[in-house]
C-alpha cells in the first residue's frame, strides 16, 4: 500500500500551489498551515533547496468525526498536501489517511479515513 496520492503537472510552481488550494477548498478542505520548506532551510541552516511547500489541509466536519471516534487521532491531523518542484514538472501529493490510520485499531476510523482519502485523491486529480 502506498502512503500518498500524487500527480505531476506542468506549470509555474506558485500557480500550482494556488490551484492546489482551490482544489482542496472545492472538496471541503481549508489550509490551516503552510510551511515553505525552501525558505525555512535557507533561513535556518543556509541550505538551498527546491521549491517545496507543505499545506496542512483540514476538512472540519471530517476532522470532527475522526476526533469523536478516537481522541488521540489529532496527532495525525491535519492532512498534509505537498507541492514540490521536480525536474519533470510540479508534483502535488497528499497523504493517504487510511495508510496512517491503519496503525490505530479502530475499524470505523479506518473506514472514515478511506472516505477522507477519496476526497484528497479527487482534489489532487483536479489540480
Amino acid at each position: 500500500m502506498t502512503y500518498f496520492y500524487a500527480r505531476t503537472i506542468e506549470g509555474d510552481f506558485e500557480a500550482v500551489v494556488e490551484r492546489t488550494r482551490a482544489a482542496l477548498q472545492k472538496h471541503g478542505f481549508g489550509v490551516l498551515t503552510e510551511i515553505d520548506v525552501q525558505a525555512t532551510l535557507k533561513a535556518k541552516i543556509g541550505e538551498d533547496f527546491r521549491p517545496y511547500r507543505i499545506l496542512g489541509a483540514c476538512n472540519p466536519v471530517m476532522a470532527h468525526e475522526a476526533l469523536k471516534m478516537e481522541s488521540h487521532v489529532g496527532v495525525m491531523l491535519p492532512c498534509n498536501v505537498v507541492v514540490q518542484q521536480t525536474d519533470g514538472g510540479v508534483e502535488v501529493f497528499a497523504v493517504d489517511p487510511a495508510a496512517s490510520m491503519s496503525a490505530i485499531e479502530n475499524a470505523g476510523l479506518l473506514r472514515h479515513a478511506q472516505t477522507v482519502g477519496e476526497h484528497l485523491r479527487a482534489a489532487v486529480a483536479e489540480v
